[in-house]
């Protein structure tokens, strides 16, 4: 979990006092909701019904079902806590690496339902860089949700930045995640060594990811005209809602999916 700043317990003191739960339950609580981008949080907490998850669009569910006092306690917590993570500037950086996830509505909708600490004091500790971890990805991103390495190939997630840091025989590579949430990275021996993840819409080829850039460089764009990996991908929503709707049937959908996942 987060090392929260002096800031950040005052902060986090004041919306237990608000919510009437622990400042400990509380802290647990907005490391969830930031590691969920502010827009989501998976969470396990006695105070909290146990195990459970809430997401911005209204959906809240914990492990006591039935306790809708407490659903409702949990869902008001969450959404001070999501203003809060988005009005962090320390957590969703600035610039190129900044987070796709939040638009000029979030901001100002966020800044309207909490009162969070001035900007230039971050809720959260940021990671030494002397630290045993390091930060081979660079200084534009902090707090890594996993990392790992095998053989020559090491990593780091970052969910609210969507991205991803890939350092392969001291390269290292950054990748635009998309929507995709990732569950884990493996290299495949076979196919030239190559790199994949599993996320929400299956098996991924990493390389498949857009490149932001490479070894502190910003990447080249696209050429004009050429499909990118989130113009497939929407193009794959749409179809998903024309199947839904029956407008398609289960072939054409197979078969147009099938085909704009060929362009990867």
């Amino acid at each position: 979990m987060r090392q929260l700043s002096p800031a950040g317990a005052q902060a986090v003191a004041d919306i237990a006092r608000r919510h009437g739960f622990s400042a400990e339950a509380v802290a647990t609580m907005l490391d969830a909701v930031a590691n969920g981008g502010g827009g989501m949080a998976q969470f396990s907490h006695p105070e909290f019904g146990g195990s459970g998850q809430w997401m911005r669009s209204g959906m809240t569910m914990i492990g006591d079902m039935f306790n809708n006092a407490l659903k409702a306690r949990v869902d008001a917590l969450c959404a001070d806590l999501a203003a809060l993570v988005a009005a962090q500037p320390g957590v969703v950086r600035s610039g190129g690496f900044q987070s796709q996830s939040q638009g000029g509505h979030t901001q100002q909708h966020a800044q309207q339902q909490a009162s969070a600490p001035p900007a230039a004091a971050s809720l959260f500790v940021a990671p030494s860089h002397g630290s045993a971890a390091g930060n081979w990805w660079g200084d534009d991103l902090v707090w890594p949700n996993s990392t790992g390495s095998q053989n020559n190939c090491r990593y780091a997630w970052f969910a609210q930045a969507r991205r991803l840091a890939v350092d392969i025989n001291g390269t290292v590579t950054i990748y635009d995640t998309l929507d995709h949430a990732i569950g884990g990275v493996s290299q495949q021996q076979s196919h030239g060594g190559s790199l994949t993840f599993t996320s929400q819409h299956g098996v991924v080829d990493v390389a498949s990811l857009p490149v932001v850039s490479v070894n502190g460089a910003p990447a080249a764009a696209p050429p004009s005209g050429s499909d990118t990996a989130t113009d497939i991908f929407a193009a794959i929503e749409k179809l998903a809602e024309l199947h839904r709707r029956g407008i398609l049937s289960d072939a054409e959908f197979s078969s147009k999916k099938a085909e704009l996942l060929g362009r990867l």
